[in-house]
């Protein structure tokens, strides 16, 4: 490639989301159901209140591609979330997959959802290979410097969360199973209900208060449920709601 002068930016030469794959065929293992519906719940319980919409991208199995002077290296993450960052890629697309050095914004925080096949990398017991990527580890602690990364193990109902403590990750303590993430005014913990129809423990986002945020259905019947009790209260009154 020719030099300009003066130079271009990095960013406009170098590749984007339009340029690297943004899936490999030879890839092995697909979502199984509880890979699908976790991260679905985490994205529609998932508002940081410190952040507008648009400036909130979340992320379930998408490439994300971490380092510049290895452009076809990546991890995919079972869910990610970044703020500060648009959420359409360049305020207009949907992303194909997420190109750090094109961001500019690592993920706040990144989920791995055990599976049998990946639990020591998830977990940081594999050693780098030579001449082979980082391991998942690495990339987030290291590289991206992901302030929280959480591992859940579906098969135990065990939570673990590591924070990014100067250069490394260290393990929370946590007296319940939850963790409260002050740069986004949020918190994470494990939830008993039913999701999907199916009742078991998942992980969730709660607020301030504590109070699990709800899904989309969930909030339709919470104002289905206050207009029910709206309608019950006036005809105790004496007024037929069907009249106003």
């Amino acid at each position: 490639m020719y030099q300009t002068d003066p130079p271009r930016p990095p960013k406009e030469t170098l590749p984007t989301m339009y340029d690297l794959p943004s899936e490999y065929p030879e890839d092995s293992g697909l979502p199984d159901e509880f890979h699908l519906f976790q991260p679905q719940l985490l994205r529609e319980t998932f508002c940081p209140p410190n952040y507008p919409a648009e400036e909130v991208f979340v992320a379930s199995d998408l490439n994300l591609y971490y380092d510049l002077r290895h452009t076809l290296w990546y991890k995919r993450p079972d869910w990610f979330a970044a703020v500060g960052v648009s959420r359409l890629y360049e305020q207009q697309n949907l992303r194909l997959s997420y190109v750090i050095w094109q961001e500019g914004v690592a993920p706040f925080v990144v989920v791995e959802l055990l599976s049998p096949g990946t639990e020591k990398e998830d977990l940081g017991q594999t050693l780098r290979e030579i001449n082979q990527p980082p391991t998942k580890w690495e990339v987030y602690e290291r590289i991206l410097r992901v302030p929280y990364y959480i591992v859940f193990d579906r098969y135990t109902d065990k939570l673990q969360v590591f924070q990014l403590v100067a250069d490394s990750y260290s393990e929370l303590d946590l007296s319940t199973p939850r963790v409260w993430m002050p740069g986004l005014e949020l918190g994470l913990g494990l939830w008993q209900g039913s999701y999907q129809g199916i009742e078991r423990l998942w992980l969730r986002w709660y607020d301030a208060s504590g109070n699990w945020l709800p899904t989309p259905l969930e909030k339709l019947e919470q104002e289905s449920q206050r207009a029910n009790r709206l309608a019950a209260q006036l005809r105790e009154l004496g007024v037929n709601p069907d009249d106003l």
